[in-house]
């Protein structure tokens, strides 16, 4: 792969090639480079590693302006679409290999990287990430979340022990923290260390790019998936004229954009948050939520009710945790152990894990 190139103070339009197609042709993904006038740092964008996350896509498209780079030290370099296989079927997955092309970005070093030939996904990642950490000071990456979703962003927990010192990362963590606040959404930590690892987040494309390079990097979830919401794409782009000026990338920002967080409901909660998947309903049968997003729920309060066919109860289920509903899972139907939710909950836990974990 290799970036188009760009004249200063101009917007380039091309695409990165990624692996050749069976049937001819070339997979390849469209890029666009916004070049200012001065130097400064770069600053990546990307959308769509979903492919069913439309507002992500909309925003990474927007936010590069014809009068960008006029207004612009640095390089902004957005890709829109990472995922255009799953774009094509509208679906979240790549039919390459109808799994998560967002868990093979790399790891090095790590006893996670698998001994097998890597196939066309992680190959098309591992190409992307080396671009990518060549010439980034920062990313954001653009997403959307579940059902009705309360736009936030996501702070990945930024780990030690095997690349770096504690104190290194616990320094990396609070600059995170400061692109973080400068999008304008709530901020949502990622999940405890452990949990973190399991899901093999730091294959993630933020989790790659922050924790496998050292790169200040973020996850943006723009409301929920499958359609474009004007309203969110909004808050997105005033995100990341937000980042940009935290960079001091810009000085003025366009007066068609709004300011970082304009919009966006405040979390309804002050204590400090991160990811929690659930709770989880202990009967099947039919859900009926009694939480919306953006509510405030406490330990114990009923956020949902489970019925039968016949709309005969079959029991409730109550948070764990105190905190606020992020977005529902999709669906009508549940069986014993799935989710009704997605939750931010009360977060005791630091800014820094340990590897080891």
């Amino acid at each position: 792969m290799e970036l188009p190139d760009a004249d200063p103070g101009t917007v380039v339009r091309g695409t990165l090639d990624a692996t050749d197609l069976p049937t001819g042709g070339t997979e390849s993904l469209p890029v666009v480079v916004a070049e200012g006038t001065e130097p400064g740092p770069t600053l990546w964008l990307t959308g769509g590693v979903h492919g069913d996350e439309a507002t992500g896509v909309a925003v990474a498209q927007d936010a590069v302006r014809a009068d960008l780079p006029e207004r612009l030290r640095g390089t902004v370099v957005s890709v829109p679409v990472v995922n255009p296989a799953g774009v094509r079927r509208n679906s979240r997955v790549s039919y390459y290999g109808d799994d998560d092309p967002n868990r093979y970005f790399p790891d090095p070093g790590s006893e996670s990287e698998s001994p097998r030939p890597p196939e066309v996904q992680e190959r098309i990642d591992s190409r992307l990430y080396d671009l990518l950490v060549s010439s980034a000071d920062a990313l954001i990456d653009l997403h959307t979340a579940q059902i009705g979703s309360v736009p936030f962003s996501i702070r990945d927990r930024v780990l030690y022990g095997d690349r770096r010192e504690e104190s290194t990362a616990a320094e990396l963590a609070e600059e995170l923290s400061d692109l973080v606040s400068a999008f304008g959404l709530p901020v949502v930590t990622e999940y405890p260390t452990g949990e973190y690892l399991d899901q093999s987040l730091q294959r993630s494309t933020a989790g790659a790019v922050l924790n496998g390079a050292g790169i200040p990097a973020f996850t943006a979830e723009l409301g929920g998936h499958s359609v474009v919401d004007s309203n969110w794409v909004r808050a997105g782009v005033a995100g990341v004229y937000g980042v940009l000026a935290h960079l001091e990338m810009v000085d003025s920002v366009p007066s068609e954009v709004a300011d970082p967080g304009a919009g966006v409901p405040d979390a309804p909660v002050e204590f400090p948050v991160r990811r929690f998947v659930g709770p989880r309903t202990e009967v099947a049968g039919l859900v009926r939520h009694r939480a919306a997003p953006g509510d405030a729920v406490e330990s114990g309060q009923v956020v949902a009710e489970i019925v039968g066919p016949a709309g005969e109860s079959r029991g409730t289920v109550e948070s764990e945790y105190d905190g606020y509903v992020l977005g529902l899972a999709e669906g009508l139907a549940v069986y014993e152990g799935d989710p009704v939710a997605s939750m931010a909950v009360r977060d005791d836990d630091g800014l820094v894990g340990a590897r080891e974990e």
